[in-house]
Order: C-alpha cells, then sequence, then structure tokens
C-alpha cells in the first residue's frame, strides 16, 4: 500500500528505461500519514489520470499485447462469448478460444436479476448502489472496447440459462465460451445453461465442423482464467490444497510456472447480424438509487481505468518500489495499489499485474516492495482455489473448520457497527468510508472484523453479507475467506487473533488523521484526543473492549495479538 512518489521520465510515460536512486528516501519514513492532511482535502477519482491521458494509456496498453501476426482463423460457424467476471480484453483466454473456433463472434452480457436480490441469510442488497454504478461502468467501457475491435456487446437483462439458449438456436450458435467459476452460485447457473443449452437443436449449417454436426446441439466450454497462477499448473488438486496460506505460496513459487498473458487480434470480427444490441443499464433498470461516490475516494469502473490505474502506480507514479512500506495505510489513494476492484470485475488480469511487475524490476528496481505485490496476489489465488475444497461450508456459520461457536445476532450491535456508531472512532471512521466509497483499506477490513467478532460477538455472516453489499471489490472467494479467517473458523493455525483498537490507533493512524476525515466533529481536538474524545465531545462506547490493555492481551489470554507491520491474509491487492 503506497504513498505519493516522484513522477518520472518525460520520454515515455509507459516505458520508460530511467534507473532510480535506490538510496531515495521512502516517502512514509515520518509516519504512515504524512501526506494525510492533502489526502483528505477533497474528493480523490481512482485512477487519477484524466479522460485522455486515461485512454490514450489503455491504447497503448492494449496495443502492446495486440498480436503483430494473428495465426489464420480456421473455426467455423457461429460462437459466443458469454461474460461474467471477465469484463476485458487484454489477457482473457475465453475471448481468444472463443474468437479462434469461429468465423463469426457474439460477445453477450446477461444483466442476471439474481444479482440486484438479496443476500443468502440476512437480506441486504445483493450488489449495492456502488458496485452497480461500477459495473455499469465497467460494462460501457468493454462495448466501446470491443466496437474499436470490430464486435459490439450483446446486453440482455434475464437469466443467462434462458437467454443463451436462446440466442443459439436464433443464430445457429455451435459453442457458448465462459469463464469458469467456483461457488455455488456461479456454478449452479452453469449448470442450469449447460442443461438448456443441450435443448437446443441446431440445423445443419455449411461449414460447421464434422464433430458438431455429430451432436447438433450447442456446447458449455467453461475456460479457467481468474488466477495468477492457472489451475492445470498447481502441483497438487485444488482437493489436496495446503490449508496453511505459506505451505501454499512456498509450493507453487518452487514448483508452478506464471503463463504469459495472451494476446488478441487487432480485429475480433466479423460478428453475427444483431438487429438490437441493447444498452448498457442505468441504476433504475436494475432497481437501485444510483450512488456515487462524493467524499473519500471515487473509482471509475472497465478495464480503461484499470490499465490506466496500474500505469499510474507503477510508472508515473512510481509507488510500486515503496509498496510494502506504506500498504497499511488508510487515507487517500496511494498508500495500496487499488488494483482489486478491477481484479473482482475482471476488468484486469492478475497475469498482467505479475509481468508488469517484472517489467518494472527489469526497467527500474527489485526489491521486497515488488515481490510483495505478487504476494498479495498468491494469496488472492489461494481463497480461489480454497473456495473449490471448502465448497459451501466457505458459507457456513462453522466455516471449513466446522468451528461450533455461540454467535449472538443483536440487531442493536449489529447496526451500530454497520452505520459507524460502535463510539469507537477507529471502527466508526472505517465503516463510513465503505458506506461512502465502497472501499476500505485491508488493514481496516482486518480491524472491523476483529471487533464485530471478538468484541461483540456477532456472527461474522452478518458481516461478511454486509460487505458482500459494500464493497467495490467483491468477489465471494475472497470476502469469505477473508471472514471465515477473521473470524476463526477458517484456515488459520492462529484461530484465536485478536486485533487491538488501541494499538491499531496507534500504529496505524497515529496523528487521528483517518479518524478526523471520515468523523469530522473529532477534527478540532488535539490529535492525541482523537482516537479517545471520551463521552463529552464524542458517543458512549456500544460495548466494552474483550482486551482493553493492549500491552496485557496476550499474556492475559495466552492467545495471539496481531504484529504491526505483519501481514495476515485477504484480499490484499488493493
Amino acid at each position: 500500500m503506497i504513498q505519493k512518489f516522484t513522477t518520472i521520465s518525460k520520454l515515455n510515460p509507459l516505458i520508460s528505461p530511467t534507473k532510480f536512486n535506490p538510496k531515495t528516501p521512502l516517502p512514509f519514513s515520518s509516519g504512515m500519514c504524512s501526506n494525510a492532511v492533502r489526502a483528505a482535502q477533497t474528493i480523490h477519482p481512482v485512477p487519477g489520470l484524466g479522460s485522455d491521458e486515461t485512454e490514450r494509456v489503455a491504447h497503448q496498453t492494449l496495443t502492446r499485447y495486440t498480436s503483430d501476426a494473428a495465426p489464420p482463423r480456421k473455426g467455423k460457424g457461429v460462437a459466443i462469448i458469454w461474460y461474467r467476471n471477465d469484463l476485458r480484453i487484454l489477457d482473457n483466454e475465453v475471448l481468444h478460444k472463443a474468437w479462434a473456433s469461429s468465423q463469426a463472434l457474439l460477445p453477450v452480457y446477461c444483466v442476471d436479476p439474481r444479482l440486484f436480490g438479496a443476500t443468502c441469510d440476512f437480506g441486504f442488497p445483493k450488489t449495492g448502489a456502488m458496485r452497480s454504478q461500477f459495473l455499469i461502468e465497467c460494462l460501457a467501457d468493454l462495448k466501446q472496447n470491443l466496437m474499436k475491435r470490430g464486435l459490439n456487446l450483446l446486453i440482455q437483462q434475464g437469466k443467462p440459462e434462458q437467454i443463451l439458449p436462446s440466442l443459439a438456436k436464433a443464430y445457429g450458435v455451435h459453442t457458448v465460451y465462459a469463464q469458469k467459476e467456483t461457488c455455488s452460485e456461479e456454478v449452479n447457473v452453469e449448470r442450469l445453461v449447460s442443461k438448456n443449452l443441450k435443448k437446443v437443436v441446431l440445423p445443419l449449417a455449411e461449414g460447421v465442423s464434422a464433430k458438431h454436426k455429430s451432436t447438433n446441439v450447442t456446447s458449455l466450454d467453461l475456460i479457467w482464467g481468474c488466477t495468477m497462477y492457472h489451475i492445470d499448473d498447481l502441483p497438487f488438486s485444488c482437493t489436496s490444497l495446503p490449508d496453511v496460506y505459506t505451505q501454499f505460496r512456498k509450493s507453487v513459487e518452487s514448483k508452478s510456472t506464471i503463463r504469459s498473458c495472451i494476446k488478441v487480434p487487432a480485429s475480433l470480427g466479423p460478428m453475427p447480424d444483431v438487429k438490437e444490441w441493447g444498452c448498457i443499464p442505468d441504476a433504475s433498470m436494475l432497481g437501485i438509487q444510483p450512488e456515487k461516490a462524493t467524499k473519500g475516494m471515487s473509482f471509475t469502473g472497465g478495464e480503461s481505468a484499470a490499465l490506466s490505474r496500474v500505469h499510474e502506480y507503477f510508472w508515473k507514479k512510481d509507488l510500486v518500489r515503496s509498496y510494502k512500506v506504506t500498504r497499511n495505510g488508510m487515507l487517500g489513494p496511494d498508500y495500496s495499489t487499488k488494483f482489486s476492484p478491477w481484479l473482482a470485475s475482471g476488468s484486469l488480469s492478475p497475469r498482467f499485474i505479475y509481468e508488469e511487475v517484472k517489467r518494472y524490476e527489469k526497467l527500474r528496481v527489485s526489491n521486497d516492495s515488488t515481490y510483495w505485490v505478487l504476494f498479495e496476489l498468491i494469496w488472492r489465488d489461494y481463497f480461489r482455489f480454497l473456495s473449490i475444497k471448502a465448497g459451501n461450508s466457505l458459507f457456513h456459520v462453522g466455516g471449513p473448520r466446522r468451528v461450533q461457536a455461540n454467535w449472538s445476532q443483536d440487531q442493536a450491535l449489529f447496526d451500530a457497527w454497520q452505520n459507524g456508531q460502535t463510539g469507537y472512532p477507529l471502527i466508526d471512521a472505517n465503516m463510513k468510508e465503505l458506506s461512502a466509497t465502497g472501499f476500505m483499506s485491508n488493514r481496516g477490513r482486518q480491524i472491523v472484523c476483529s471487533f464485530l467478532v471478538r468484541d461483540m460477538g456477532v456472527d461474522w455472516r452478518m458481516g461478511a453479507e454486509w460487505f458482500e453489499s459494500c464493497l467495490l471489490d467483491y468477489d465471494p472467494c475472497s470476502n469469505y475467506g477473508n471472514w471465515t479467517y477473521g473470524a476463526g473458523v477458517g484456515n488459520d493455525p492462529r484461530e484465536d487473533r485478536y486485533f487491538s483498537i488501541p494499538k491499531q490507533a496507534q500504529s496505524y493512524d497515529p496523528d487521528g488523521e483517518f479518524v478526523a476525515y471520515w468523523l469530522p466533529e473529532l477534527k478540532p481536538l488535539p490529535k492525541e484526543m482523537r482516537h479517545n474524545p471520551g463521552m463529552v465531545m464524542y458517543m458512549k462506547p456500544i460495548v466494552a473492549l474483550k482486551f482493553g490493555n493492549t500491552k496485557a492481551s496476550a499474556a492475559r489470554r495466552g492467545g495471539v495479538e496481531e504484529k504491526k507491520g505483519k501481514s495476515y491474509g485477504g484480499n490484499r491487492m488493493q
């Protein structure tokens, strides 16, 4: 997580050979919030590039990953690429395979009403307003980028298992290609789509291969494409996945190789003759009130914005060189990569980030910080593969370890946590940031999780489902993997981890700049009082801390207290 660093060579902002002095001082030498005042003065667009520069960066990056001489297209007939959580062109194996196997390609996105229903147990909006808006922007950008390559994006509202068979019949589609998912809701949709496609009997069309003539039905081809390490390259099956992350990481780093990004042809057309391509949905079409961040960070959805953020973070601001030092920050856009919303929507390929890290190490510097970006991507991979091994236990109250515990579902306690009204400024500020922006720092996520489950004793699933509703970077594997981890019911050798609020505040917001930004009533207070304002200046704490004396807490309970700077779990590619 990185704070603002220096700007760099004007010769070529995308590929600068300039070598920086490794002795250049890191920006956080004076504390985690050295630029906090500037960060708090205005809303921060992420990425921070203007529209013209964003378009230029995206164009130049996509050009680098365009095939100079594409192999002859040997496919026949019509294929569909069913876009899901892979809303990009760069390094999209599904797109490449669908194009190569067909003479005409039809890109489709289904606005599935189930995604805008209610969460499973506690009835929150499954996709909140912030993520809905981010998705709308992702679709608009994908449509535009496909049109630049001779295609378009057919957008239809409805269930994929109804829409895709209908399109297959109408256009004589021999195969629907899609990215393989791992969690039960998404896998169930895949089964329904496959089942209904088998009911579609196609006329024998000229040019369709003998294979397709023999079956004469549309098939569903699911392709892996969401992780840095490919599932087929793991040194073990997912059912034999190590229960401890460190064992997984060391094994894949020593025995597996990361595949290269897939380049795509400059032209992906032609496409079938479609009369009505559908429109980009707006918030009202999704049944939600439109909402955009008005304070803090405001993210822009889409592959173009994602590629611009990578460029901004790596090459323009040179922030990656100090990522490990600053990644535990809380305020402003540059203490960490902020890649996670685009990774979750599939607008950004983790293998592209890997290749940018390697390019940066070659052209600038290789250090602990550049490695740590990959370290966190491996965490993301681990939770994805864990979702296959754990199955639905990832969503059950006892978690993968099937822990028996008496969790409270006290609504008043949860409401206080949810609304940022607990009486603890560090908790309240983080929860207000989540509601206002759809984002929370990784450090903040661990702290508010610990408070909900350890200090309040509230059912961790309530927190997980609220995060599911709010987060721009929600994906079921990372979200529920992290919550089971934090609640002590997941794959964690230290199941009794406790995050002390006073200690966390002292370590990561020592001057109270973060809490003062989100709780402006605390701003007039002296810095040393912002985390302990007292009941005269702030509300009464809703519960007492389980272990209030931070120095004695670990010794008293014989448990584990989180150590400063130590990386524990999570969707840290933020």
